[in-house]
């Protein structure tokens, strides 16, 4: 079981292929050590705001959020508002890795708040990349405050 306490990455991801192969690109340069992947919109918002089946969760927060945008029960966009207008949740960095190229998804987005809007690539090996590109940018390159 994965130590919940130290959560560095919250994969928010519908699509099983696309989240293996997102946490394959994150395993492979060992980008981070403790990622958790939810199915849909509502599982984020219970798990980062310590609700339903994850009321009882510790105190951390998760160092990035990669967000889809297009999900089942709540989607991206709802998830991405309920995270950055919350004062306790606002710094957490949150990516949105979607197949949507839609400028009004962008924009709503980007308006949100949002720290990054990537389009997943239809190659396998190019989203392998992205996500490792995206996980070691966000932990390992970008400060964060009270880093």
């Amino acid at each position: 079981m994965m130590d919940v306490e130290h959560v560095e990455i919250l994969l928010v991801e519908d699509s099983p292929l696309d989240a293996e192969l997102t946490l394959r690109g994150l395993r492979e340069d060992k980008v981070a050590n403790n990622v958790v992947w939810l199915k849909d919109g509502q599982q984020a918002l219970d798990y980062i705001f310590r609700q339903g089946e994850y009321a009882g969760r510790g105190a951390s927060e998760p160092r990035l959020v990669l967000l889809d945008l297009k999900m089942p029960r709540v989607d991206g966009i709802e998830v991405l508002r309920a995270i950055k207008q919350n004062p306790a949740t606002r710094q957490i960095p949150v990516v949105v890795m979607t197949s949507s190229q839609e400028e009004s998804d962008i924009a709503a987005t980007y308006g949100l708040g949002v720290n990054s809007y990537v389009v997943k690539p239809i190659d396998f090996d190019a989203l392998c990349n992205v996500a490792r590109t995206a996980g070691f940018y966000w932990l390992a390159v970008n400060r964060a405050p009270g880093a």
